[in-house]
C-alpha cells in the first residue's frame, strides 16, 4: 500500500521538488495550496494530474484538521511558509502567524487525530543570524536577526517540544539557502540569474543589489528535498543540518553568474543600500557533518553547479 504524503507549500520551490521525489517513491502526494487569483502553481503544473490539491492556509486550523483527517497522511512536510526576509520586517504579526503558528497547528491536529504520523518542520540557517561560530551545526546557538529568523526559531523549539512532551515524531531540519530555477524573482539568486540574462539580450542595462559581501552556504533544492525525505526515514526523529559547508559571496555569485554568459559582472552590478537588512546577516556556513554520517546525504550539486543550472534555466525560460 502506498505511503500518503501531505506537503503544505508545495507549489513553491521546495515543494515542487519534494512532489516530484516523493511521486517517483511512489507515494501518494496531497499538496495544500492558497486561494489566489494569480496562478502560483507553475512549479507543478508539470505533475499537477498526479495529484491531489487541496485549497488551504496555515493559519486556519479548520483547514488543516479537515485534511489529516480525511487523507491519514504518514508522513507530513511543512515547506509553507511566509519565507521572504526582507518582507517580514513589514509583515512581522502575518509572519508569526504562518511561520510559527502554522506548524503549531499542524502539531496539535497531529497530537488530535493520529501521533504516529511522521512530521518535518522547515528550519532555517537564518536562525544563526548574527552567528556565533563559524561554521555553524546543530549545537550552535541562535541569535536571529529578523522577524522571519525570530519566527523560525519559534516553530523549531515548538516542534521540539512537542516531540518531547507527546512523544511524536517531530523532525527539523535546518537547511541552509538552497536555490533552484524555481526560485522567486525576489530572491536575490534568481534576481541576479534573472538579471544576467536579460543583460545579456540587451533587455535590461543594470543590476542593483544590497550587500555584496554577504556571504551563505548555496546549494540546489534538489538535493535538499532529498534530505527531508531521508530524516523522515530514519529511526529516530532528530535535527539536522543540511548544507554544502562552503561560504560564498553574493558577489562570488554574480561574478559566475555573469561569467557563465562573457560578461563581467563589474561592468553592470550596482550597489543600492536600500537593499540592505535593517540587521545584516554576514556568513552563515553549515557544519554537515550529522547529516552526511548518519542519513548517507551526499550532494550532488556543487556552488558552480547551482549557477550554471539556474542560467541555463533563464535562457531557456526566455527562449534564447
Amino acid at each position: 500500500m502506498s505511503k500518503v504524503a501531505f506537503i503544505t507549500g508545495i507549489g513553491g520551490q521546495d515543494g515542487s521538488y519534494l512532489a516530484e521525489l516523493l511521486l517517483e517513491k511512489g507515494y501518494k502526494v496531497i499538496g495544500m495550496i492558497r486561494r489566489s487569483s494569480t496562478n502560483n502553481l507553475q512549479n507543478i503544473k508539470h505533475i499537477k494530474d498526479e495529484l491531489i490539491l487541496e485549497y488551504g492556509d496555515l493559519t486556519d486550523q479548520s483547514c488543516i484538521d479537515r485534511i489529516i483527517k480525511m487523507y491519514e497522511p504518514d508522513e507530513i512536510y511543512n515547506l509553507g511558509a511566509m519565507s521572504f526576509v526582507p518582507v517580514s520586517w513589514d509583515s512581522a504579526e502575518y509572519t508569526f502567524n504562518v511561520n510559527t503558528l502554522g506548524p503549531v497547528r499542524i502539531l496539535e491536529s497531529i497530537k488530535k487525530y493520529n501521533r504516529d504520523i511522521k512530521f518535518y518542520q522547515a528550519s532555517t540557517s537564518e536562525m544563526f543570524g548574527k552567528v556565533v561560530e563559524v561554521p555553524q551545526d546543530e549545537s550552535t546557538p541562535f541569535y536571529p536577526r529578523s522577524p522571519y529568523g525570530v519566527s523560525k526559531v519559534a516553530a523549531h523549539y515548538a516542534t521540539i517540544n512537542y516531540r518531547e512532551s507527546y512523544d511524536i515524531f517531530a523532525t527539523c531540519g535546518i537547511l541552509f539557502n538552497h536555490e533552484s530555477p524555481r526560485r522567486g524573482l525576489e530572491f536575490v539568486t534568481r534576481k541576479i540569474t534573472n538579471g544576467a540574462v536579460k543583460i545579456k539580450l540587451g533587455l535590461q542595462k543594470e543590476l542593483a543589489l544590497g550587500n555584496l559581501e554577504s556571504k551563505r552556504d548555496w546549494g540546489h533544492s534538489i538535493d535538499y528535498v532529498k534530505a527531508m525525505w531521508l530524516m523522515l526515514q530514519h529511526d529516530k526523529p532528530e535535527t539536522f543540518v543540511v548544507g554544502q559547508g562552503v561560504a560564498y559571496s553574493v558577489r562570488e555569485f554574480c561574478e559566475h553568474a555573469f561569467s557563465c554568459l562573457d560578461l563581467d559582472y563589474r561592468d553592470y552590478v550596482t550597489v543600492n543600500p536600500e537593499f540592505y537588512r535593517p540587521a545584516e546577516v554576514d556568513i552563515l556556513l553549515a557544519n554537515p557533518n550529522k547529516v552526511k554520517s548518519i542519513l548517507k546525504w551526499e550532494p550532488e550539486y556543487s556552488f558552480k553547479d547551482l549557477v550554471d543550472d539556474m542560467i541555463l534555466r533563464e535562457m531557456y525560460y526566455m527562449k534564447v
